[in-house]
């Protein structure tokens, strides 16, 4: 495998590796939607179980406009109704009532969550003890850390009922995983590691390479195409392997902010592919064929060549 199989791996076709929860939207001041949106948000308060945890139809309101905001606010009032009626509510309405510290709510969320949690964790970790410490760091930061106000910060916050709460939780708990696996590895040397035995296992077979040389190119003329920022992203991320934490403190931004931006450069990188794809006469089908099927670790592209000429922080 390549130096840079790590980045080239991940860059097709599995361009959905970050949906690491957006951050919170739901303000307390949001600005008017119309009334065909505030007509589809009062007919899903019913089936949003909110009465249960004492979530007023005003709160309601706030919490799904807020999503609105955030993901449809330059779009029209039927793509913003579609939205709405998209929405997972009742998991979106559980999962601020936990953060709000409703007992009611977190006595539906433990029995129903907790569980499938632990086995992920354990799943992800190969270790009992491990996955239960990873767990348990999760659920943490579910209930909420206080921040220098005393204000209660949770996790739970993040999530914005688009997708099952379930995938979110599985999701948010595989990021911490890498985070947690490449801060380990930067402290533990490869020496150290092997002193106290650790083995590693042979490199698995890498499958046969996609035939279409015209790939190859269009992987390379995506790369050149790249900015000062998302060079600097993908290689901090990719090639040096920090963690989101880390990237957000050099440049001055949250980590989820930079989460954001490598799910966004990471699914523009695809479409930028297929579009070169396109343009070399590749049918639109093959293209989707393409892209969902090779492994770029087979292509003769050097990745790190093409962004280690810019390795300094980018301004977010």
């Amino acid at each position: 495998m390549r130096p840079d199989g790590l980045l080239t791996q991940n860059l097709l076709p599995s361009m959905q590796m970050f949906p690491e929860p957006e951050p919170p939207a739901d303000s307390h001041r949001v600005a008017i939607l119309g009334s065909a949106v505030d007509r589809a948000i009062a007919r899903r308060y019913g089936e949003s179980g909110a009465q249960l945890y004492g979530v007023t139809p005003e709160r309601f309101y706030q919490i799904v406009a807020g999503v609105v905001h955030r993901y449809a606010a330059c779009s029209g009032e039927r793509e913003q109704v579609e939205l709405v009626v998209s929405l997972r509510v009742e998991e979106l309405v559980l999962a601020r009532a936990c953060s709000a510290g409703s007992e009611a709510a977190w006595e539906v969320f433990i029995p129903r969550f907790r569980a499938a949690l632990y086995a992920t964790a354990c799943r992800l970790t190969r270790d009992e003890t491990a996955g239960r410490e990873l767990a348990d760091e999760l659920n943490a930061d579910l209930y909420g850390i206080p921040d220098s106000d005393g204000r209660r910060i949770s996790k739970l916050d993040y999530y914005m009922g688009r997708g099952s709460l379930e995938g979110w939780l599985r999701t948010v708990l595989a990021r911490r995983h890498i985070d947690r696996c490449r801060s380990r590895s930067n402290d533990v040397s490869l020496d150290e590691q092997i002193e106290h035995g650790v083995s590693f296992a042979q490199s698995p077979q890498i499958a046969a390479p996609v035939s279409d040389e015209r790939v190859g190119v269009a992987i390379a003329h995506t790369l050149t195409e790249l900015n000062h920022e998302e060079r600097f992203l993908l290689a901090s991320y990719f090639l040096d392997k920090r963690t989101l934490a880390d990237i957000g403190r050099q440049t001055g931004v949250h980590e989820s902010t930079v989460s954001r931006k490598l799910d966004r450069l990471t699914g523009t990188l695809r479409k930028r592919v297929r579009r070169h794809l396109q343009h070399a006469g590749v049918h639109p089908q093959r293209c989707d064929e393409l892209v969902r099927q090779i492994d770029v670790r087979d292509i003769d592209v050097d990745v790190a060549a093409n962004l280690k000429q810019e390795r300094t922080a980018g301004t977010f």
